[in-house]
C-alpha cells in the first residue's frame, strides 16, 4: 500500500492520503490545521469512507489499486476539511464582505473536492454512500421476540 505521494504506508490500516497531498489540493490554514497532526481527524474520516465504499470489502465493488485509493481518499480529506474552513469565492476589504464556495446540499455533494472525490470513485461506492446518508442511512428491519416458546394458557381465555 502506497500513500499519495508515493511513500509506502505502514500498515493495511494506514490511510492512503497525507498532509502534503491534501495539501496539494485544497490550501491549508496554518490557523485551522497547524500540522500533519491537526489534519488526521480529517483524513481518518476521508479513510474510514473509501475503506467503507471503495474497497472489495465493501461488497461487489471491485478493488482499486492504492494510487487510485490514495486519489480518492485525498479529494475527500479536502472535503472535509473544507467543511471546516469554507473557501472564499469573493472577498472585499472596503465595507468588508466575503463569499464562500458553498452548495446548499448535504453529503459529498456539499463541496467541488467531495463531487471530484465521487467522480473519482468510478465504480460508484461513494455515490452510494452519500445517497443513502441523504435518505437518512441504510434501512435497517429486525425482528425481536419478546415471548417465550412455551404456551401458557390464560384463566378465562
Amino acid at each position: 500500500m502506497t500513500t499519495i505521494d508515493g511513500s509506502p504506508a505502514a500498515s493495511p490500516d494506514e490511510p492512503y492520503a497525507t498532509y502534503a497531498g491534501v495539501g496539494a489540493i485544497i490550501e491549508i490554514d496554518p490557523c485551522v490545521v497547524a500540522d500533519a497532526v491537526a489534519m488526521v481527524p480529517f483524513i481518518a474520516a476521508a479513510n474510514a469512507a473509501v475503506v467503507a465504499a471503495c474497497t472489495g470489502t465493501a461488497g461487489p465493488t471491485p478493488e482499486y489499486n492504492d494510487t487510485r485509493l490514495a486519489l480518492i481518499e485525498t479529494w475527500l480529506a479536502a472535503h472535509f476539511y473544507a467543511q471546516r474552513d469554507p473557501r472564499y469565492t469573493t472577498e472585499k476589504a472596503a465595507d468588508v464582505a466575503v463569499g464562500y464556495q458553498s452548495k446548499v446540499d448535504l453529503g459529498f455533494d456539499n463541496t467541488h473536492y467531495g463531487q471530484m472525490a465521487m467522480r473519482l470513485d468510478t465504480n460508484g461506492g461513494l455515490a452510494k454512500l452519500n445517497d443513502e446518508a441523504k435518505k437518512g442511512g441504510r434501512p435497517r428491519v429486525g425482528v425481536t421476540w419478546l415471548g417465550t416458546t412455551e404456551v401458557t394458557k390464560y384463566p378465562g381465555y
